[in-house]
Parts: structure tokens; sequence; C-alpha cells
């Protein structure tokens, strides 16, 4: 297993050849100057599938006292990790979604979400994805915000619904003009 060290709010492959290979077999994290950077949540499917394991100052941690760290910097991490590995265990590549205002960012399967320069249509991102838990309340103004925003960057919107078993249900909702 890579070794991947934990440093607040992410994860770092540093051996070179590792970093690219992880990095190419999904497409998780961010690649650059001989290091992977990963999001906590990539980490912890990676962790899960015994592809990773992680230290943090010279010691290993277990995958419980993982999502206990991490379920304390998100209070949300537990609802996003079920879409996040539904989403993965489906095949198709995930990128965060932090600068869009969502969740998750998802692609067809098969394509490289990360490929430079122009895109054809079905490279872009296919759905953007918000995780709730099943008591989640939300307001008209938060629907059509995030309706709004999948629209614009000509992406359909999904709320995935995360029940008390963990288990995911996906809703599309899509912007009518009338």
């Amino acid at each position: 297993m890579v070794k991947a060290e934990l440093i607040n709010d992410a994860v770092f492959i540093y051996d070179d050849s590792e970093a690219q290979s992880i990095f190419n077999s999904g497409w998780y994290g961010i690649i650059g100057a001989g290091k992977l950077e990963l999001a906590l949540i990539e980490a912890a499917l990676l962790c899960e599938r015994q592809r990773i394991e992680i230290v943090q100052n010279g010691k290993n941690i277990s995958l419980d006292k993982f999502f206990k760290y991490c379920s304390k910097l998100d209070k949300r991490f537990n609802v996003r990790y079920a879409v996040y590995r539904d989403l993965r265990e489906r095949g198709l590549p995930v990128r965060t979604g932090l600068k869009f205002g969502c969740d998750f960012r998802v692609y067809e399967r098969g394509v490289k979400p990360l490929k430079k320069g122009p895109k054809e249509e079905v490279e872009h991102t296919k759905w953007v994805v918000f995780a709730v838990s099943e008591d989640y309340a939300c307001s008209f103004h938060e629907l059509a915000r995030s309706v709004r925003l999948a629209h614009n960057i000509r992406a359909n919107m999904l709320w995935a619904v995360v029940d008390s078993d963990k288990n995911v249900t996906y809703y599309e909702i899509k912007y009518l003009r009338v």
C-alpha cells in the first residue's frame, strides 16, 4: 500500500510514480510538483479500498479514526462520502464541486475530466451533485440557485439524498422556461 500523509484538511502522496499511478487510475486529487494532493473524501475511499495507508505524524491512522477526524472538520462528511462512494462505484469520474458551489462535478463514464485545451460537449460536466441527508429541509431559493447553477454550466442538477442506512437516491431537477 502507498503511504499518504494527512496534513490538516488534505492527504499527500510524495512518491512521484505512486502519485501518478493513483491519479491516472481514476482522476483522484490534484497532481503537481512530484506529489499528489487528495481531498479527504478521495483519501477515505482510497483507504477503504486499501490503495493507500494514511499516516499522521509518522503513525498509521485507522480508517475509523480517519472518518472521525474528517467528520470533525466537515459535519456533512458522512453524507458527502456516501454519495461520493456511490458515484465512484458506478464507475463515474467525480471531481469536487467547491468552485461551482456544489458538492461534486460528475462526468460521463470514460471521460477524462482534466483534459487540457478545448473540450467536446461530452467532455463537460454532466451533473452537478448536491449531497443531503433525508431529513434536510431546503428552501425554494436554495433549490432555484442550485438549478440555475447547473443550467448556467450546461449540466444537469442532481440532489443526492442519503437515508439512515447510507443508501443514496438521486433526484434530477431541471430548469424549465414557461
